[in-house]
């Protein structure tokens, strides 16, 4: 594989599973799905990257405070842990977003890293052109990384075997992909990569 390739897990996290303060329905099935391809990312030295939310416990983001969402994913709590089962590798890059009262917290192109670093900055000194996405939720931050991703010229892959949607309207994951793909996106699996070859 070459080394311009890249992974981004987008927000696996407890709040976004089943049980947690936001769920995604089916959540917990892109776990094991990410757990094969951060494996072959891995084998393969290529750079891995993992978003989260990492709200404080006020910001605007939250329903209290005139946002849209019930408070989830709040610093230092179980909420905002990444999925127990989630195999996140030593060396990996978290990149952490939505960390102040004000932040816009969707994309993972918004994160930083523990040194301040952002994505894009990451991405730059690396050489990375060529991304691919998976992780919650479809329809919000997956779909705002992606375009972002694509926004900044880097080829885009979204893993559609690895995500899933909040589907706050019934269509959402769709309308969502149908975006991506419009803008560029590419859709893959790991059987289609598997049999192609795509990025081996």
């Amino acid at each position: 594989m070459e080394p311009s390739q890249a992974l981004l897990v987008v927000d696996v996290q407890n709040d976004f599973l089943p049980g947690g303060a936001l769920p995604v329905s089916s959540g917990a099935l892109v776990v094991p799905v990410l757990n094969r391809y951060i494996a072959l990312f891995a084998e393969r030295g290529w750079p891995l990257f993992f978003s989260r939310d990492w709200h404080p416990p006020k910001t605007a983001h939250f329903r209290e405070y005139g946002g849209p969402w019930p408070p989830h994913c709040i610093q230092d709590t179980p909420g905002a842990a990444f999925a127990p089962d989630l195999a996140v590798p030593p060396g990996a890059i978290i990149l952490s977003k939505g960390t102040t009262w004000d932040a816009e917290s969707y994309s993972a192109f918004l994160g930083r890293d523990p040194e301040g670093a952002s994505l894009p900055d990451l991405l730059r000194a690396r050489r990375i052109s060529h991304l691919y996405v998976g992780g919650l939720a479809l329809d919000y931050c997956v779909k705002r990384s992606v375009l972002d991703a694509l926004a900044l010229g880097l080829a885009t892959t979204l893993l559609i075997d690895a995500t899933r949607a909040v589907n706050v309207e019934p269509h959402d994951a769709e309308q969502a992909i149908e975006e991506m793909v419009r803008a560029g996106a590419r859709l893959a699996t790991w059987e289609h990569l598997a049999a192609t070859g795509e990025g081996a």
